[in-house]
């Protein structure tokens, strides 16, 4: 990380930050474009980055359904590694008052982004999943990220999830917790229970120099 700029830093992206994304890249133009909406985190550019284009390089097409959102960035991601899928629906029980500037910055250099996502505040146990859909979620805390996966086995859809803040109070370990350290535990029963439930399942690891918490998990229906 060139001149001290950590990519795991929740301090916020300005446009004097743009000078760190100068290539041609989409990645780079996405980051000059967040820099200049002036209100994104640098973590959650880099680790919504992480998640949306290892998710792409498994899973194509697809209504996405970005769920506990934040400013909704991993949905519009979705749409521009992978133009085949005709929309995104981004869900948070609390969206930043910053989402909507992030979304009209991101449509105002990808026009082809305008009216295709939606950004929502409610319930992600309301939301309507699909067989066909994508469901994703970068750092839903805690029993968040089991909320995600019931609704996308109840769907039968494919999901990549990002989780967080285990807790082992809220969260099932397996009963391995006495083998391995409680989030490893929870991570673990978390694709047992995608197993179990007829899902193909796929692990990676994220640089830990953007988070600590990162280890993803894709999942897709065989049966």
């Amino acid at each position: 990380m060139p001149n001290g700029f950590a990519h795991s830093s929740r301090v916020k992206l300005t446009p004097r930050s743009a000078q760190h994304f100068p290539s041609d890249t989409l990645f780079d133009r996405i980051g000059r474009t967040v820099c200049q909406a002036d209100c994104l985190p640098r973590k959650e550019l880099y680790e919504s980055w992480e998640l949306a284009r290892r998710a792409r390089r498994r899973f194509r097409g697809g209504r996405i359904v970005d769920l506990a959102c934040g400013h909704g960035l991993v949905a519009h991601l979705m749409l521009l590694l992978d133009d085949t899928s005709p929309s995104a629906l981004a869900v948070d029980s609390r969206l930043p008052p910053s989402s909507a500037k992030i979304a009209a910055a991101l449509a105002a250099e990808w026009p082809r982004l305008s009216g295709r996502i939606t950004l929502e505040v409610g319930d992600i146990a309301d939301v309507v999943v699909q067989p066909g859909d994508i469901v994703v979620s970068a750092h839903a805390c805690g029993a968040l990220t089991d909320d995600v996966l019931t609704s996308a086995i109840a769907a039968r859809a494919r999901v990549v999830v990002l989780p967080c803040c285990h807790e082992k109070a809220t969260c099932d370990h397996g009963g391995v917790g006495g083998w391995v350290d409680a989030p490893l535990a929870i991570d673990m029963t978390r694709a047992a229970r995608l197993r179990a439930s007829g899902y193909a399942i796929y692990t990676h690891l994220i640089p830990e120099t953007i988070t600590p918490k990162n280890r993803l998990l894709m999942a897709e229906p065989v049966s």
